[in-house]
């Protein structure tokens, strides 16, 4: 009978602790790194105060009743160019097709996932009821855009849509 020359090492104390310690500074070390990814990405809230966000909720509603009482149509159009510029343009009719001057547009686009790339669109009437801005440096991909027209110091209309740019 031959002897079977077997090279395997005996499993130790010391293996095991030094593979058991190895195994949690590894688990331990991507939770550290992926909590301050999550810390560092993270946007903010949505709003800053719940309680004054809930006390205006009733005047938003008035205004949005008062938005639809007027009966405007209001038509936005939005494109991104090649130089990553975005272009917006709105056209505005009262409820009789005549168009609207006079008043003073602004546009917002705003990433839905993360606030520090919003960016405020200023816009300058064209006149027939025409507005129009731009902003640089739009990003391709999901952005929500929001346009408000104000009259001296009444808002009177928002709107506020999910919209692609490419």
């Amino acid at each position: 009978m031959t002897a079977s020359d077997s090279t395997t090492r005996p499993l130790t104390g010391r293996f095991v602790f030094i593979t058991v310690v190895t195994f949690f500074a590894i688990v331990t070390g991507v939770n550290i790194v992926m909590m301050r990814l999550a810390i560092t990405t993270l946007p903010g809230t949505e709003v800053d105060s719940a309680y004054s966000a809930g006390l205006a909720y009733q005047h938003e509603i008035t205004a949005a009743e008062q938005q639809n009482e007027r009966n405007w149509k209001v038509d936005a159009h939005i494109e991104r160019g090649k130089d990553s510029a975005a272009s917006l343009t709105v056209h505005v009719q009262d409820a009789k097709g005549s168009p609207l001057s006079g008043l003073v547009f602004s546009g917002q686009l705003e990433r839905p996932t993360d606030r520090r790339d919003d960016q405020t669109i200023e816009m300058t009437e064209l006149g027939n009821g025409s507005y129009r801005g731009v902003a640089q440096g739009i990003l391709p991909g999901q952005w929500d855009l929001v346009i408000e027209a104000d009259s001296g110091r009444q808002r009177m209309f928002r709107s506020r849509n999910r919209i692609v740019l490419n």
